[in-house]
This record gives structure tokens, C-alpha cells and sequence, in this order.
């Protein structure tokens, strides 16, 4: 045995590691050496019960002085332990909780908009990337000239945020002529930081405008032939191409929805879904895109039907995202979007790791988003197929091949979606084992089985599916002979069985899983007596395969709710 090393040893020895094992998405060097950090360390604080625990790195020693903000107090401030060191930079202008900066943001943007009694446009992203982007928040306000308010919401909002990190101020739905900006400062006393934002803010406001304007003395049905010269990818063609191929996979689908009073109207709507990639607003405002296109359908008196299917119709774009709010947009967002995976897959394209510059991933998650959370009773197989068939010898691998892989991928995404809403990894297998063509029904499996899990019956039963698929391993399938039954108890699970699979089928036509899965505990005791007192591998061949052909309907059976033999039991976790 050796003698243990102290705490301030372990950190004199390990630090200089650790801090080597960091990474940044960006990072610099700022001396001689390779050593490569997100900025210049400047200095090192490092104590273990009020002593300096000595470590060398990069050419700095520890010590136990750090300083204030570097600005507005650069001063060293010497420190013994955290609560002092919390303290010190507190009183120099430095928060270091970052839930202490969010408070201090939300709490003076209250402040500054409570003679307005309006609230800032919500921006939960900027408001995270400022919140670390400063050491002491401050929030200002300006305003801009009322002429601007003619824009729409998201031009203004959008022109406040990627310019210079403003936030819009509205009063219900209503822009207001100010803004509110997060500096890092103590304060502003004469108004310098806020007026040299106004003045930036009215420059950017007035090129918007431009563009607005602009915009508008082209229609976006006269924009559309110019999407011939925007490649969308090298061999799937151009954006023309898509929004063709769109309008024939948008007219599938309305027939399939049974929405066809809208089907002429989101048909037009894919035709022009691609055209605000030609204007000036979205060149400058990429982010825009879409919303663009359904606001100038809007002005250009198009109908509510098209120009909001337009607007919605690139969302979501995250899990968090809302989906589109109408049908139409939920139809054309699916369109496109499922157009893109399984054209980029089609022409042999493989994701690797964090490369996925089509975005194949959140264009799949989407798909089974706006598919589950609009409760759409679509084939997914199906809506793959179809879209195949659209590309007219642009793809390249085969079609069997093709759909195998597009399944594949689905059903990593939807595994995701899952497991991020909380479901345990072995129900998922469950639910997903009958099937996911319908993604609906999938949910609707998963929710029952995950409700029932603390049912008395669950776990017997799951035990009892184990074991009826461990015996009908291998088993040829085979006709259940009714007349081959010799003992009552095969007779009565097959009675059982009768009474169930009616049930059952009554209760899966109502789309009401919970209520099947629970009749289907009903096969518990009737399955349990047929084990205690029937022999199922007899030696008489034609009663051995037939008391199989009996397991196998009661497994045919349960197995379109789910397959209870993924399912984990408490002594097997």
C-alpha cells in the first residue's frame, strides 16, 4: 500500500490536463506555443481551503487574485474562498451565475416597458446568446421612427436581431416604435449606448424598407421561372424542379387527408412556396425565407389558404419549434421536406457524424412532428414510396434499397423523438415492433403501454408473452384444428381467444390501444391454466402442432399491440 496523495496534490498534478482537454467550436493562440483556448488566459485562481494550490500553465502561475470587469473595474482582487470571490466580482460588476444575469435581464426589461405596459417580442435564443455574451447586464431602450411600423413584425424583429442583437417591443400583437438592447455596462447615464443604436437601427430600418418595397412590384408567380437558375442540389436539379415535384406530392397528400376542397389552392401554394428565394428581403434576411413568401402572397392578395400555408411551411425547424398551425402548412411543410430526405438519400447520400448539410435529420424529425402532433392518419411507407416515384430518374439507388434506408432513418428519428419525451427505451422497442407506417397509432401504442406499466397485470403478462415467443421459436405457422382439442383447457383458451380478438378488433377500430391492451390481459388466466395443465410439446405430432398453431394466434394477436417480450421486466433491468 501506498500513501494516498492530498486534494491540493490531485490538482497541482491533473489541472493543466483538464484544462488542455477542453475544445471550442473557435479557438485561438496568443504565444509561442501550439496551446490553442477560446480566449488568452490571462490568469489562474486556484485555492484549496484558502491556500493557493500551485499550478503552472502556459507560462502563468496560480495565484489567488482575479480581477473585475475588465472595462468598468480591471482592477486584482485578492480572495480566500468562493463566497468572497462571488462577492468581489459582484461588487465589481461581474455576475458570475448565469441564472442571476437572466433574472437581472427579465427583471429590466419589466422595468422598461412598464409605462408602455408592453412586452419584448419573445426571442428565447438571443436572449441565451446574450446572456453570455456580458459579465453585467444592462438593458437600454430606444425607438425608431413610427414610418418604419408599416413593416411587417418579422421584418422588424428580424432587422433588430441579426444586425444588432435588439429586441422587438409589442403590445399584444402590435409592434411598438422601440427596442431593447443588453449591454454590458453598469449603466448609461447620458444615452450614449442607446442613441448609437438608434441611429445604426434607422440605417438597417431604412434598407428594409427598400427591400419591402422592392419586393412587392414583382409578384411572386412572375418570380418562379427564375428558380431554374437556383440549383437546389447538383443532381436532383433546381429549385423549380422541387417546387414542381412538391405540387404533385401536395396533391397526393390532400387526396389521402380527404382535403380536397383545398387541394387547387396548396397545389399553387407549392408552386410559389420557393419563390421568395429570389428577393431582396431574403437574400439579406436568409432566415426569412418562407415567412417572406407567405407576407408578400398576403399583399399580393392571394388567399388566406395559400399564403399561410407559404408562411408555415419551413417549420418546425427544431423539437421545440411549434408545427404549422394549418392543415394546408402541415401539407406543404411535409411536401417539401420529405422531398429532401429522400431525394438526398436517393442520389447516395450518407450522413456522417455532425456533417449534414441538408439537414436530413431535422427534416426527418419534423416529418414525424407534424405527423404525430397533427394526429394525421398518413402512411409513411407509403408517402416515401410516392415521393420515389416523383424524381423521374434522378435518384440513383434503387428503389427497395432506397426505402429501406429512408425506413431506417425514420425510425431513428421517431426512437429520438421518444425517448427525448421520456418513454423508457424498452416500451419504445415494444410499440415500434408491430410497425410505425402509421405514426399515430405508434404513439397511441406507446401511451398505453407506458400507462399500464404499473398495473398489477403488466408484469405476469409480459412474462407470460416471453414465454409464448421463447416456444414458438422456429415453429412452422400452421392452422389451428379446433377438432384436434383433447383437453378443456385448450378449448377454453381458444373460446378466450374467440371473445378477445373481437374485442380487440372492436377497440383498435375506435383507435382506443388503451383499452385493447387491457382486454388483452384478459388472455392471462386462461394462457396460464393451458401451461399448468396442457402439454404443448407432446409427442403426438398433430396435437403438438396444433396446441403451436394455438400460441401462434394468441401471439399473432397480441403482437398487433406490441410485442411484450421487448418489454423489461423489474428482475431483468
Amino acid at each position: 500500500l501506498r500513501k494516498g496523495l492530498s486534494t491540493p496534490e490531485i490538482i497541482s498534478a491533473k489541472l493543466p490536463s483538464i484544462i488542455s482537454s477542453l475544445s471550442f467550436p473557435k479557438s485561438m493562440r496568443w504565444a509561442e506555443g501550439s496551446f490553442r483556448f477560446s480566449r488568452p488566459i490571462k490568469s489562474l485562481l486556484c485555492l484549496f481551503n484558502g491556500q493557493v494550490v500551485p499550478v503552472s500553465f502556459e507560462g502563468r502561475q496560480s495565484g489567488n487574485q482575479t480581477h473585475g470587469h475588465f472595462i468598468h473595474s480591471p482592477v486584482p482582487l485578492e480572495v480566500n474562498n468562493f463566497t468572497e470571490y462571488e462577492k468581489k466580482l459582484k461588487e465589481n460588476f461581474v455576475l458570475i451565475d448565469p441564472q442571476e444575469r437572466k433574472q437581472s435581464i427579465l427583471n429590466q426589461f419589466k422595468e422598461k416597458l412598464a409605462d408602455l405596459n408592453a412586452q419584448v417580442y419573445p426571442d428565447e435564443g438571443l436572449l441565451e446568446r446574450l446572456l453570455w455574451n456580458v459579465e453585467h447586464p444592462l438593458v437600454i431602450r430606444g425607438s425608431f421612427p413610427e414610418k418604419f411600423l408599416k413593416l411587417p413584425i418579422e421584418v422588424l424583429s428580424t432587422a433588430m436581431r441579426e444586425g444588432q442583437q435588439l429586441f422587438s417591443v409589442v403590445k399584444g400583437k402590435k409592434q411598438l416604435p422601440y427596442f431593447l438592447g443588453i449591454a454590458d455596462a453598469p449603466g448609461d447615464p447620458k444615452n450614449f449606448i442607446a442613441s448609437g443604436n438608434e441611429r445604426v437601427l434607422k440605417a438597417r430600418l431604412e434598407d428594409a424598407r427598400f427591400f419591402w418595397e422592392n419586393d412587392l412590384k414583382v409578384s411572386l408567380s412572375e418570380r418562379v421561372n427564375g428558380l431554374n437558375q437556383v440549383i437546389f442540389q447538383e443532381k436532383l436539379g433546381t429549385y423549380l424542379d422541387k417546387a414542381q415535384r412538391m405540387q404533385k406530392l401536395v396533391a397526393y397528400l390532400a387526396d389521402r387527408l380527404e382535403i380536397t376542397s383545398q387541394k387547387k389552392e396548396l397545389v399553387e401554394a407549392a408552386r410559389l412556396s420557393k419563390a421568395d428565394l429570389l428577393t431582396e428581403m431574403v437574400r439579406e434576411f436568409p432566415e426569412l425565407q418562407g415567412k417572406m413568401g407567405g407576407l408578400y402572397a398576403r399583399e399580393q392578395a392571394l388567399s388566406e389558404i395559400i399564403s399561410r400555408a407559404i408562411y408555415e411551411h419551413y417549420l418546425p425547424q427544431s423539437l421545440e419549434d411549434p408545427v404549422p398551425d394549418s392543415l394546408g402548412g402541415a401539407v406543404l411543410s411535409l411536401a417539401d421536406k420529405m422531398d429532401t430526405v429522400v431525394g438526398v438519400l436517393g442520389v447516395g447520400y450518407t450522413i456522417t457524424g455532425s456533417s449534414d448539410p441538408f439537414a436530413l435529420r431535422r427534416n426527418a424529425l419534423a416529418i414525424c412532428k407534424i405527423i404525430l402532433e397533427k394526429k394525421l392518419p398518413i402512411s409513411l411507407d407509403r408517402v416515401i414510396k410516392k415521393t420515389f416515384s416523383l424524381f423521374e430518374g434522378k435518384i440513383s439507388v434503387p428503389e427497395e434499397e432506397l426505402f429501406k434506408t429512408a425506413r431506417e432513418f425514420f425510425e431513428g428519428r421517431i426512437r429520438y423523438i421518444f425517448e427525448k419525451q421520456g418513454y423508457r427505451y424498452d416500451l419504445i422497442n415494444a410499440a415500434l415492433a408491430p410497425g410505425f407506417e402509421f405514426l399515430v397509432q405508434t404513439e397511441a401504442r406507446l401511451k398505453a403501454l407506458n400507462e399500464l406499466k404499473q398495473s398489477k397485470n403488466f408484469e405476469p403478462f409480459i412474462l407470460m408473452a416471453k414465454r409464448v415467443k421463447n416456444i414458438l421459436k422456429e415453429t412452422p405457422r400452421t392452422k389451428v384444428n379446433s377438432a384436434l382439442f383433447k383437453e378443456k383447457e385448450e378449448k377454453e383458451l381458444y373460446s378466450a381467444l374467440q371473445i378477445v380478438k373481437k374485442n380487440v378488433e372492436d377497440m383498435l377500430g375506435k383507435g382506443d390501444y388503451l383499452g385493447a391492451q387491457k382486454i388483452i390481459f384478459r388472455l392471462q388466466i386462461p394462457l396460464n391454466t393451458f401451461f399448468e395443465k396442457v402439454m404443448v410439446m407432446t409427442e403426438d405430432k398433430k396435437l403438438r402442432n396444433n396446441r403451436l398453431a394455438l400460441l401462434t394466434m394468441v401471439q399473432d394477436l397480441v403482437q398487433q399491440l406490441a410485442d411484450y417480450s421487448q418489454v423489461v421486466v423489474e428482475g431483468n433491468r
